[in-house]
């Protein structure tokens, strides 16, 4: 196994940040961007590995690729329309560690030619594919790293919900990349859900004015429910002031029943929340609690389309328990801490549990149903410290 291909293999989330100067659909990036000192500030900011582009329409060169090595010591990724032997022997000799292969532009043919001198080369692939009649040819050709790319390359059009379809159908026996479309915390753990074993994320870093510190965003954990929202004027605190999940509780026992899920930005997650039974919503996510004597069992699921992707570990129905923390940190698999939490214990719970995410709900509450600004926005910012 290569060295990009087991970086991206590590549990959890991977980040390969891209250095791109120009787009050909957004124009001008970051026209003096520095590939050496951009892989070094990445490197420090926890990506798997940097993806460079030496086309000269993304205004690149392989001198990039050769300053980005001299810096960092991180897996690089040339990425480029290669379809040819003397590409690839560049790319090594240049000092990647792995080259883009679009199958859009190669026949099985070719591509399997290809395939075949990376790894006499050493070199890793990833093997982008924009439908599913690709993915499948990846899989076919024997792609180990399979690049998932939201953007079409005729029309430059994204469409992420297809995308996160074709990452979910994609063999889970492969290193699985998401590319594109990525902005925010909640895209990027969307891709995670999905099964994405790593995401690939160029304009919106190089648009950022800090290219490192946005990527250590995208990857930063807890995420942040605020749950029990009934209104829309409280939604949109709670998207303002930083949450990367809104919840909506939908069982009709609540106090803080909502009557919908209420439209959303894109760069949050929806989680609808029931207890036992599920109706059919436009909701990201739902969260799914069984019904003990009358109310809602202690813990829930987190369902991506009827997939278990979470545990939410949850205090009893209006009960306390001082085994809570010590039942999160017991706990398999991604955690939703939530139950009492709030600005002012927040922070202690994420350093005793490490969790997936964080969700409040009835302690940033001026009444059931209505949210107090002041208290969402101090837990969020305190869950974010």
């Amino acid at each position: 196994m290569g060295r990009f291909r087991a970086a991206l293999s590590d549990p959890g989330l991977a980040g390969i940040a891209e250095v791109k100067r120009r787009s050909p659909s957004a124009g001008d990036l970051r026209p003096d961007a520095d590939p050496g000192a951009l892989a070094q500030a990445f490197e420090r900011s926890g990506a798997a590995a940097c993806s460079i582009l030496v086309d000269e329409r993304f205004a690149g060169s392989w001198d990039d690729v050769r300053a980005a090595r001299a810096a960092s010591s991180v897996p690089l990724l040339a990425k480029g329309f290669f379809s040819s032997a003397d590409d690839l022997r560049t790319a090594k000799a240049a000092g990647a560690d792995a080259v883009l292969l679009l199958l859009r532009d190669l026949d099985d043919g070719r591509a399997t030619e290809l395939l075949a001198l990376a790894r006499q080369l050493e070199l890793d692939t990833l093997v982008e594919a924009h439908d599913a009649g690709e993915v499948e040819r990846a899989a076919r050709l024997g792609a180990e790293v399979i690049g998932v790319n939201a953007r079409d390359l005729s029309t430059f059009s994204i469409d992420r919900r297809a995308q996160l379809e074709l990452v979910a159908r994609a063999p889970s026996d492969r290193v699985i990349v998401a590319e594109s479309a990525v902005h925010s915390r909640a895209q990027a753990a969307a891709a995670e859900l999905a099964g994405a074993d790593a995401i690939l994320v160029g304009t919106a870093l190089m648009r950022a004015p800090d290219p490192a510190e946005k990527l250590r965003d995208l990857l930063a954990r807890p995420l942040v429910k605020v749950c029990g929202l009934t209104r829309d004027e409280d939604v949109a605190v709670a998207v303002d002031a930083g949450a990367d999940l809104v919840g909506f509780i939908l069982a009709r026992e609540s106090p803080r029943r909502a009557e919908r899920v209420v439209d959303t930005p894109d760069e949050v997650l929806s989680v609808a929340v029931f207890v036992e039974d599920v109706e059919e919503t436009a909701a990201d996510l739902v969260q799914l609690y069984a019904r003990e004597n009358g109310h809602r069992a202690r813990d829930a699921e987190l369902l991506r389309a009827d997939e278990r992707v979470a545990t939410v570990i949850d205090l009893p129905w209006q009960e306390s328990d001082a085994t809570h923390l010590d039942r999160a940190r017991a706990a398999e698999g991604r955690v939703m801490l939530a139950g009492g939490l709030a600005a002012d214990n927040v922070r202690d719970a994420i350093e005793s549990v490490r969790p997936w995410a964080v969700d409040a709900s009835s302690r940033l509450e001026r009444s059931p149903g209505v949210k107090d600004h002041d208290a969402v926005r101090a837990f969020v910012e305190a869950a974010r410290a």
